[in-house]
């Protein structure tokens, strides 16, 4: 299969993710705590992964977010990560299928997702931009259960080839009423503002995936691809996961939150389920595994996440994700992210 240039930038960002993960090294979520009460009264049998996400209902609150697809590595790794998603029975988005919609030839990359995975729920991914015609070829292509929709105006402006126009909104609004499937709109890693949220929701948004800062960074992997490398002191814009889950405290009963961005073990994730996430996505984590380990090992360890999550909900006092979103009180949050909290009143 003969690259073009996009099947070839897609294959870079695998290769440039898996160059700057490191799950170990400290990120946002290490400034939030959880208060310790040694008296959970739970038992672990009495913990209910399974909970509702907005119209559907998962069978834990985790799920593989949006990364690749568009050449034949790629395409070899959405087939790998369907059947991942569908023993583990974990929701699954695909990356970005706008180069598939220009050149159908790459369209089997991202529909390996879907023939590995033909039960379960499949997300497709366009731009923001995208206009309705793409958009149902992209739900199309896929059989897909939501569409999400991306917005990555940090990415594009670091990115030498990137898109330079942002205007999203009215489009945004155009293709959440007219597909027939739900759209989810996700930040890339940048996160949401409370501000955001709302324009969001006024244009009818109801699914929003934070997507905030602290896992994979696309002005690294975009500023590595620049000439001269002139953009770094982008990498820390943005806000984190865990600001962004701040913000959107008291956000509305019927808006459904997603959490992605730093998620690297299941204490982040139950961190992330107490500031208010109704689920948790995972990426950089996810890509890494599958490229050191094989399809079994990956799957072990995201069934020992699920397992591994339901003994943390119980240690906290939680029998479901509707109770973790109750025991807020219990996370002290250092005092930066208190500052950042004030500042939001």
């Amino acid at each position: 299969m003969p690259q073009n240039q996009q099947s070839h930038r897609k294959d870079e960002h695998v290769s440039l993710a898996e160059y700057y993960f490191h799950g170990d090294q400290p990120n946002p979520f290490d400034q939030v705590q959880i208060r310790h009460d040694a008296l959970p009264e739970t038992a672990v049998a009495e913990v209910q992964l399974t909970t509702p996400v907005g119209q559907w209902s998962w069978a834990s609150p985790l799920y593989i977010q949006a990364m690749t697809g568009g050449s034949q590595q790629t395409g070899q790794l959405n087939a790998q990560l369907g059947r991942i998603a569908a023993a583990c029975q974990l929701p699954i988005a695909t990356g970005s299928q706008s180069v598939a919609l220009r050149e159908p030839r790459l369209a089997p990359t991202f529909q390996n997702v879907r023939t590995n995975n033909p039960n379960g729920l499949v997300f497709g991914n366009l731009s923001a931009a995208a206009d309705l015609k793409a958009a149902q070829a992209a739900v199309a292509m896929l059989h897909a259960d939501a569409l999400e929709l991306h917005l990555n105006a940090v990415q594009e402006v670091v990115m030498p080839e990137g898109d330079r126009d942002f205007h999203w909104l009215e489009n945004i609004q155009r293709l959440t009423h007219q597909l027939t499937v739900p759209v989810i709109v996700k930040e890339v890693g940048f996160g949401i503002s409370r501000p955001t949220m709302q324009q969001l929701y006024a244009a009818g948004v109801r699914y929003l995936d934070v997507g905030g800062r602290g896992g994979t960074n696309f002005v690294d992997i975009e500023n590595r691809r620049r000439q001269d490398r002139d953009m770094a002191y982008l990498r820390d814009f943005g806000l984190s996961t865990v600001e962004s889950l701040l913000a959107l405290e008291n956000h509305p009963q019927d808006l459904t939150i997603l959490a992605t961005g730093g998620i690297r073990h299941p204490l982040d994730a139950l961190k992330a389920l107490m500031l208010g996430a109704d689920a948790v996505g995972m990426a950089g984590v996810v890509l890494h595994a599958l490229i050191h380990q094989s399809e079994a090992t990956v799957i072990a360890q995201l069934t020992a996440w699920q397992n591994q999550l339901q003994r943390l909900m119980a240690l906290v006092g939680a029998r479901s994700v509707a109770d973790l979103h109750q025991q807020r009180g219990k996370l002290i949050l250092s005092p930066q992210l208190l500052a950042y909290q004030q500042s939001l009143r």
